[in-house]
C-alpha cells in the first residue's frame, strides 16, 4: 500500500515538472509563431556549393574504390 503513495507522489512531482516546463515555454515565446513552421516544410533547403563539391568528391572516391 505504501508503494501506491510513493508512486502517486512521484507522478505528481513529474506532472508539476511538465507543467512548469510548459508554462516556461509559453512564456518564452515558443508558441508565438504559428505560421512559419507550416510554410517551412514547403521549401527545400539549398545546399551550399561546398556541400555539393564534397558529395561529388565522395562519389568519385567510391567509384574509384569499386573499380580497383
Amino acid at each position: 500500500m505504501s508503494v501506491i503513495v510513493v508512486l502517486i507522489g512521484f507522478s505528481l512531482f513529474v506532472a508539476v515538472g511538465f507543467l512548469i516546463a510548459f508554462l516556461w515555454s509559453v512564456k518564452s515565446g515558443q508558441y508565438s509563431d504559428t505560421y512559419t513552421p507550416s510554410v517551412r516544410v514547403l521549401f527545400e533547403d539549398e545546399k551550399s556549393k561546398k556541400e555539393k563539391e564534397i558529395v561529388k568528391e565522395t562519389k568519385i572516391k567510391e567509384e574509384n574504390k569499386l573499380d580497383n
